[in-house]
């Protein structure tokens, strides 16, 4: 049986990591998958996840299973940072939410209640969107429409384009959105264009199903929850992925949670039910250290101010870089990267074709996707010049 399976192509971005990694060229620059690095290239460790660790170490006393919808700590610490202490939806015990293997298994329990609220949902997704979207809520038989979202000529969002495909979604329809640092073009909406989505989704009916993988990354934890608040108070449900690989360095431990608002406490119970089952035939039960981890940092005054502190470090960096990376390319280049400021978050389109980004692997050791998406925080003081002179070589 096994013997007559074809062997499949990489992953188009973990295959192209895995390329960079064994290029023998020593100035070589790895702007593929999506983990914040240091300056030194590293994926650091937060001082605030070290120290949870050890008081982690010193008090456990079991390795059973966590209950099946998670770490009480990490659900309610989860929940309060996404929507805010003042959420109205948390005072009325309209939200509930179920610890996932990630923000993947947050996409996958979410889009498993889609399909179970209405088999035939259509779900909309943004042109451009992160291409493990479409497998992972595909799997589970939801159909796809696409709406325009980034205009290449501008840099930005096609807002225009965006609302006219969306007038097209309907009651039973989800629609995912992606609450800040978009990935892969970087651009995101106002808070005057959240605003509209939420009338739209208002008077046509659909349902929000917001991707918020990147809290922290943009402005800030407040900031960059604004526009998903926004729908939060003004609809009557609303699903939530959430993930802490990055705000929290969580990437191995596999730490998310899918949240739902709810129409109602009722609701939010019987849709916490359906979530669980939804679970246990997936994965069975939610992997605990990751989630231990960051349930003390959420709830624990002192970790949090830590953790803060440090997110904050790191968010000012990628913009930092940004205006460098702007300032190398317009040098070398002399070609107006202003887009690259105005964004927000890991990734931006450098505006290149699939020649020319081949022609940086091949000629350079400079690996990015064909669509020239890069990963941002991939730039450091070692490798931005050679970066720039490189990319000014293919133009």
């Amino acid at each position: 049986m096994l013997q007559d399976l074809q062997q499949l192509p990489a992953d188009p971005i973990l295959g192209l990591a895995a390329a960079c990694r064994a290029d023998p060229n020593p100035n070589k620059v790895d702007l593929t998958v999506g983990i914040y690095m240091d300056d030194q290239g590293m994926c650091p460790v937060f001082e605030a996840v070290k120290q949870a660790q050890r008081a982690l170490e010193a008090e456990e006393v079991t390795k059973a299973y966590l209950p099946p919808a998670g770490d009480e700590n990490f659900n309610l610490g989860i929940q309060r940072l996404t929507l805010g202490l003042a959420s109205a939806a948390l005072a009325d015990d309209r939200v509930t939410s179920i610890q996932t293997p990630g923000g993947c298994g947050a996409l996958r329990i979410g889009a498993e209640i889609v399909h179970a609220a209405a088999p035939g949902a259509r779900v909309w997704l943004s042109d451009p969107t992160w291409p493990v979207h479409i497998p992972l809520l595909g799997s589970v038989g939801l159909e796809f429409q696409t709406y325009r979202y980034y205009d290449p000529a501008t840099h930005g969002v096609n807002f225009d384009g965006m609302v006219q495909d969306l007038k097209n979604a309907v009651v039973g329809d989800a629609v995912l959105l992606q609450a800040c640092c978009h990935n892969p073009c970087g651009a995101d909406l106002s808070l005057a264009q959240w605003a509209v989505i939420a009338d739209m989704a208002e008077q046509q009916g659909f349902t929000p199903f917001v991707d918020f993988a990147y809290q922290g990354f943009g402005d800030g934890l407040e900031q960059d929850a604004a526009g998903l608040r926004l729908l939060v108070e003004r609809l009557p449900e609303v699903i939530i992925a959430t993930s802490c690989s990055k705000n929290l360095g969580l990437y191995r431990e596999r730490t998310g949670a899918t949240i739902f608002v709810c129409r109602d406490p009722a609701n939010a119970r019987a849709i916490m039910s359906q979530a669980q089952v939804a679970a246990r035939r997936i994965y069975s039960m939610p992997p605990a250290h990751g989630a231990l981890l960051a349930g003390r940092i959420l709830t624990n005054d002192h970790l949090g101010d830590i953790w803060r502190t440090e997110l904050d470090v790191m968010c000012r960096r990628i913009n930092s870089l940004r205006s460098i990376l702007r300032e190398a390319l317009e040098l070398r280049c002399g070609r107006d990267y202003g887009f690259i400021e105005r964004e927000k978050g890991m990734f931006s389109f450098l505006g290149l074709s699939a020649e020319q980004a081949q022609r940086l692997r091949q000629d350079y050791g400079v690996y990015m996707l064909d669509s020239s998406r890069i990963n941002v925080a991939g730039v450091n003081t070692q490798n931005i010049d050679y970066l720039a002179e490189s990319v000014s070589k293919v133009l």
